[in-house]
């Protein structure tokens, strides 16, 4: 299992960024390896909501199925992963002076294929990279 958790401070009110995320098919708007979502429920938000992400990483690509676990307006989304790759994820929201501190922890199980967790291993470091500039281009999105 590939476990990881990464933070930013972005300048907006937790109220302001919630705004921003809680739009699902937005997400592929600030994610760099997101290239396209599909909805495969009939709800665009809240618990029980289903979707695919085309994700993309250098030439591997490959349809993430999720549905959202966890909805607190303001402060939590999660996510399961249900696809090829499965796991959980959770986006947190908790207010930090006049700006909110968002983290992203995903625990992520790489199918044998992907070399199981040797490959959970060796992606992490790059999955960390890639979701760092997310988070970048999520409060770029926000503080414009």
């Amino acid at each position: 299992m590939a476990t990881i958790s990464i933070s930013i401070t972005i300048n907006a009110t937790p109220s302001v960024v919630w705004e921003e995320m809680r739009h699902i098919d937005r997400h592929v708007n600030w994610m760099a390896d997101a290239v396209a979502i599909d909805f495969m429920s009939e709800q665009r938000e809240g618990v029980g909501t289903s979707f695919t992400c085309l994700t993309k990483v250098g030439p591997l690509a490959t349809r993430d199925v999720m549905t959202i676990t966890q909805w607190e307006p303001v402060s939590a989304m999660g996510v399961e992963h249900v696809g090829l790759i499965k796991g959980s994820g959770v986006f947190t929201l908790r207010p930090h002076g006049s700006a909110t501190l968002v983290t992203w922890r995903e625990s992520l199980v790489f199918p044998w294929w992907a070399g199981g967790p040797l490959g959970g291993w060796c992606a992490r470091p790059i999955l960390t990279a890639i979701w760092k500039k997310n988070l970048r281009l999520l409060a770029r999105t926000i503080e414009r």
